[in-house]
């Protein structure tokens, strides 16, 4: 051998041995998760991704509720303003040359929006006047005022619906937010038990093809031996090949769809993804069984109808609906307000004192100090009472926009009161070919298993009478075959069964009730 070769052979070996070590270690490292049905139903609830984004919906509808609930609280506006004008004096009573003004004023604001679509405020203020000018009574000049208003629409924009009308959308927006979560949290169970189930069937169905494969090689080499001694002629092993190698041909495609239904149930319980998905193997603990449920039509359609949460979701947004046209019709009125005002005014400052107290003589003998604290002091007191009363009636010459709100509103009405009564036939469709649809797969289950117990029989015979000469390995590889497809026909029909019950619950909408699982604990670690 040259050397190049001898290179070229341990090059070959090293490369073997290495990658059957990376496929040892690989293998080692692989996670197994064993997980009975109902943990998988509770691990999908707390990490699959359809849930947890419909959690958040959740939180942003909460996060808007309260939001909208802000309108109804007090605000507080504090307001401050400081001027100062200089300007040549225009006529006798200002002061020669140049007079100055400077003005200082403080308004202090609590506003509140009433329930019944009303605003109530109390406001303090204060202004502060000090000039230069000529001939005034008080300089620095101090006046605060205490002023309490009401202002309440009559027509348009009166009462609580149309006042509380952000709050009863978010609040209505939330119960629908809930609904919808519901609406998930079924449609998971349901897709959790359904990929369980068939990575069950999956690989209950490839233990059959590996017997049924045990079997045709059993023959093969029990049909070797019978040729060789003469017992068979040897074109009886043709058949007995052809059967090992499309047997052998079935279990590659039945691990393949091992692979494939594995997965899906990866993903859905959130356990991995993309690449990952290899690292982990899932072990199912639970067997197919058969437990019947016997439920009266007019009783499923009661339940589901009092429970289907998208029954719920129609039903609410009809109510907003309605709630939408109530407020577009209320918008149509004429604007009438209401407006009463209550103030009372405090008056303050250094009194100044002219000669024979005659301000035009121009003469100041002395001044009264007085403050800004004696202004407030004074309003307090309400010493003088002022008041008034107001309506105002506006009415538009053209209200297109309104009309056409108020029209828009009531066709959204009408079409999901339509979507609502279409559901609700739908949903009568659904119970009534659930509740035969479990009937039906409640009967296949025992055809199935007298088939099954019958192709046993007749492979015990076959065998039998092949051990006798009475047949050929032809009419026994037959029966091996209707064996395992009898046998995989009965384990369909006992997974179809479990599924029909399993989508009976979720028509009805009972899945979170029959399993005491309540929406706070969706999505939470």
């Amino acid at each position: 051998m040259s050397r190049k070769n001898i290179y070229l052979t341990c090059f070959l070996i090293l490369f073997f041995c290495l990658t059957f070590n990376l496929l040892s270690l690989a293998q080692e490292n692989k996670k197994e998760v064993a997980l009975t049905l109902e943990e998988a139903i509770v691990r999908a609830l707390k990490q699959n991704l359809n849930l947890l984004a419909e959690v958040y919906t959740i939180e942003k509808s909460t996060a808007s509720l309260s939001l909208a609930k802000e309108i109804f609280y007090p605000r507080l506006e504090v307001n401050f303003g400081s001027n100062r004008t200089e300007e040549p004096s225009t006529w006798w009573l200002q002061s020669s040359g140049t007079y100055i003004t400077k003005t200082r004023s403080y308004d202090t604001t609590i506003t509140q929006q009433l329930p019944i679509g009303g605003t109530l405020s109390v406001s303090m203020s204060n202004y502060k006047n000090d000039t230069n000018q000529l001939f005034l009574n008080f300089n620095p000049y101090y006046s605060t005022q205490l002023r309490f208003s009401f202002i309440q629409p009559l027509l348009k924009n009166f009462g609580p619906k149309v006042a509380m009308k952000e709050i009863i959308i978010a609040r209505q927006n939330q119960a629908i937010s809930e609904a919808q979560l519901k609406s998930q949290v079924l449609d998971t169970i349901y897709q959790v038990e359904e990929a369980y189930w068939n990575l069950v069937l999956a690989r209950e169905n490839l233990k059959v093809k590996q017997q049924s494969l045990k079997l045709a090689q059993d023959q093969l080499a029990k049909t070797q031996k019978e040729i060789a001694v003469g017992q068979q002629a040897a074109i009886e092993i043709l058949n007995v090949q052809a059967a090992v190698s499309q047997r052998e041909a079935d279990i590659v495609q039945a691990e393949g769809a091992v692979r494939v239904a594995e997965d899906r149930l990866k993903v859905i319980l959130n356990l991995a993804s993309g690449l990952d998905l290899g690292n982990f193997t899932i072990k199912t603990l639970d067997q197919p069984s058969f437990q019947p449920v016997k439920i009266e039509l007019k009783e499923a359609i009661e339940t589901a109808l009092a429970n289907r949460p998208d029954l719920q979701v129609n039903a609410l947004t009809v109510e907003n609906k309605q709630f939408g046209l109530e407020v577009a019709r209320n918008q149509l009125l004429p604007q009438l307000d209401f407006n009463v005002s209550y103030w009372s005014p405090g008056v303050s400052g250094d009194r100044i004192l002219y000669l024979n107290n005659n301000p035009f003589t121009g003469v100041i003998i002395g001044k009264v100090p007085g403050s800004m604290s004696n202004s407030f002091r004074d309003a307090l007191k309400f010493l003088y009472n002022n008041w008034s009363l107001n309506f105002t009636l506006t009415v538009p010459l053209a209200d297109y926009i309104s009309r056409a709100n108020y029209a828009l509103a009531r066709t959204e009405l009408a079409q999901a009161q339509a979507r609502q009564k279409a559901l609700e036939q739908q949903i009568l469709l659904e119970v009534s070919e659930a509740v035969k649809n479990l009937e039906t797969m409640a009967k296949s289950v025992e055809a199935y298993r007298v088939a099954r117990e019958y192709a046993e029989k007749r492979l015990e015979a076959e065998t039998k009478k092949l051990s006798v000469g009475l047949t050929t390995n032809y009419f026994v590889l037959e029966a091996q075959e209707k064996l395992a497809t009898a046998r995989s026909a009965e384990l369909k029909a006992l997974i179809d069964y479990n599924l029909a019950v399993a989508r009976l619950e979720k028509v009805l909408g009972t899945g979170l009730r029959n399993r005491n699982i309540t929406l706070a604990e969706i999505g939470q670690k």
